[in-house]
């Protein structure tokens, strides 16, 4: 697991400088593994979202959309096994008394072999960590930590309490008056928002198996140590697919997922190569079969989306639990039965990481006469906040009339960013940090024959065209 932490911190600096992302409550010395969006972290996270509802939404004909409440009935987590199942083994160092999850514990010693040339070392560990995980020994986890010396960060000793369980999600009061009030849970998934919708779904739609229901909503965990920027938050959001299949079929539809996940990753503009799966070793309660969809982050092969064939257990445990039928009458083989589910489950904030990381370069661009360096955003067009820059070259001699032209015309068909303080170097500069990939010059000759001058960001190659083929060419590689 090759790691480049000066390339992760270099990126967790430029998102805050450039305003992508913030620590939430800055100001009040902010909040554990909670962030804010800045303007351009947020278009950048919309346009990822927009992405992924257009391609289960629009581009699959049985494949719709819901949008669940974060509320729900508390036996709702009942139900599907959270109250009692939602936990993760963790370990606390007496000295320290900080807290470690017990697999990112051990992952990050097996990093350290690694690094050190102690590769098969490292990989028996880690197989050894996921044996014990799959058969929940939780004083094995300890032992392994010590026969092996691992040590806390912070105290420096291996000063260790026993393994033990802990519950990932919050709670919270429902009611005006607190000795009246019910406890219920803030969601830690959106699955089960689609699960207890289902029946309405298939009935009001008409839907017939095999169908999907898609959404995407905010998540709640309790994570004993939630770090990594935002690839591990407290708060986060998810893109998830329950696709309802006639049982007997999930192994073949589980398949099919897998594949066309891996597909939508790479129409990110992601090369194949910086992805695999993982199989899960240990299996979820609801599952008979589970993969994860990992990128080389620049902390190393790291989970994005889950892939999942969750049997009949979701529906089934709603069924035993609120005494409604959640049965599916199928016509073409004349049965009625509780289907099978097939999950697709991508973190929208690891997305937007992973999306960061594959974009961000730096390059020297020294020449014998002078030394220079820029760093870019290489986005894929579609997914970049900003998709054209217009930038008139003085602010007088009616050049910002222009581009204020240029700029009306424009923005209704893309987001568009005006600017005019500045040598144009020093704005091509910044739009290449925030990844614009187009940018318009005007200057004295566009008021003369109508043209203008487009520098492509990747190249930054130089183009004269007339202004009327602006829209053609970036609507052409925005929705490529």
């Amino acid at each position: 697991m090759a790691t480049d932490n000066s390339r992760f911190q270099a990126i967790i600096s430029h998102c805050k400088e450039y305003g992508f992302i913030f620590q939430s409550s800055e100001i009040y010395d902010g909040l554990s593994a909670v962030y804010d969006y800045g303007q351009w972290g947020s278009e950048l996270k919309r346009n990822i979202r927009d992405h992924w509802w257009k391609s289960m939404t629009q581009m699959h004909e049985n494949i719709v959309g819901i949008d669940a409440a974060i509320f729900m009935h508390p036996t709702t987590w009942k139900a599907s096994g959270h109250v009692d199942n939602f936990s993760d083994p963790m370990i606390d160092n007496k000295d320290s008394k900080k807290r470690y999850r017990v697999d990112h514990l051990i992952e990050a010693y097996a990093d350290e072999l690694e690094k050190a040339g102690k590769k098969p070392e490292a990989v028996t560990v880690l197989a050894e960590m996921d044996r014990l995980l799959a058969a929940d020994d939780m004083p094995g986890l300890k032992q392994l930590i010590e026969s092996h010396k691992i040590k806390c960060s912070v105290s420096g000793t291996g000063n260790w309490t026993d393994v033990r369980q802990f519950n990932l999600m919050f709670s919270t009061q429902l009611g005006s008056v607190t000795d009246e009030a019910s406890e219920i849970y803030l969601r830690p998934e959106t699955a089960q928002g689609i699960f207890v919708n289902f029946l309405n779904v298939q009935k009001t739609g008409r839907m017939k198996i095999p169908f999907g229901i898609a959404q995407v909503g905010k998540a709640f965990r309790n994570e004993i140590v939630a770090r990594q920027f935002i690839f591990r938050m407290r708060e986060f959001e998810q893109m998830e697919m329950q696709f309802f299949v006639r049982p007997g079929t999930q192994k073949e539809w589980y398949e099919y997922w897998k594949e066309a996940r891996l597909k939508w990753h790479l129409s990110l503009g992601i090369p194949k190569e910086k992805y695999r799966f993982h199989d899960h070793v240990k299996l979820a309660h609801y599952a008979d079969a589970a993969c994860d969809i990992e990128y080389d982050f620049p902390i190393g092969f790291k989970e994005v989306e889950g892939v999942h064939s969750r049997t009949d257990y979701d529906l089934k445990r709603h069924q035993e639990f609120s005494k409604k039928k959640m049965q599916y009458f199928d016509p073409e083989i004349n049965q009625n039965y509780i289907p099978y589910v097939i999950e697709t489950s991508i973190g929208l904030d690891r997305t937007v990481m992973m999306v960061m990381s594959e974009a961000y370069t730096e390059e020297d661009l020294s020449t014998p006469e002078k030394q220079d360096s820029r760093v870019v955003l290489k986005f894929s067009p579609k997914l970049a906040p900003i998709k054209l820059a217009v930038l008139p070259l003085l602010k007088k001699d009616g050049l910002p009339d222009v581009a204020r032209s240029i700029m009306d015309s424009c923005k209704s068909r893309f987001k568009c960013f005006y600017e005019e303080k500045d040598a144009i170097g020093k704005r091509y500069r910044r739009m290449d940090a925030i990844g614009t990939p187009f940018c318009v010059t005007v200057d004295h000759q566009s008021k003369e024959d109508g043209t203008v001058t487009i520098r492509y960001r990747d190249t930054m190659q130089q183009e004269r065209i007339p202004i009327e083929r602006i829209i053609q060419i970036v609507e052409s590689q925005v929705n490529a």
